[in-house]
């Protein structure tokens, strides 16, 4: 973007097109451009939907499925990420031991929220009416002076 300002007299009329670009550009703030940043992520869309493919596809493999495993609709974003790093080179102990275990602890409350928030919808769509009524028992407990 630095270079489209740069050499902004160079586009004649295609001047007032790049100085929209760079204004929208600066407006998705820092991220936009997070390939550029970033060693060994996907360039284009093509590209990314590519690495998502190919883990589907390795996943159904190891599951034997037809489908997406829930698992992986559960704890993607840690499953993708680590069946793509271990694709792209061999992780060994010595990599795993320089975690950092407040990062994996917030990644891991994190998964689980969302496997909670699962389970509630799950039992929803079961029992309705037992959700509700259970919903309604907590938040009279919840009112209830002590």
């Amino acid at each position: 973007m630095g270079a489209m300002r740069r050499h902004r007299k160079a586009a004649g009329g295609l001047a007032e097109g790049g100085d929209h670009f760079v204004k929208v550009s600066r407006s998705y703030g820092p991220g936009l451009f997070a390939c550029y940043d970033t060693p060994d992520l996907p360039r284009t869309n093509n590209d990314l939907e590519q690495a998502f493919g190919s883990h589907r596809y390795h996943e159904r493999r190891a599951t034997g499925r037809k489908g997406a495993s829930p698992a992986l609709v559960l704890r993607g974003s840690a499953r993708l990420v680590a069946g793509l790093a271990t694709r792209r080179q061999k992780v060994t102990a010595a990599d795993l031991a320089g975690a950092n275990p407040a990062q994996w602890k917030q990644l891991r409350a994190a998964l689980e929220e969302r496997r909670q928030r699962r389970v509630e919808q799950t039992r929803f769509r079961r029992d309705p009416e037992g959700y509700l009524k259970d919903l309604e028992i907590k938040l009279n407990q919840l009112s209830l002076p002590a």
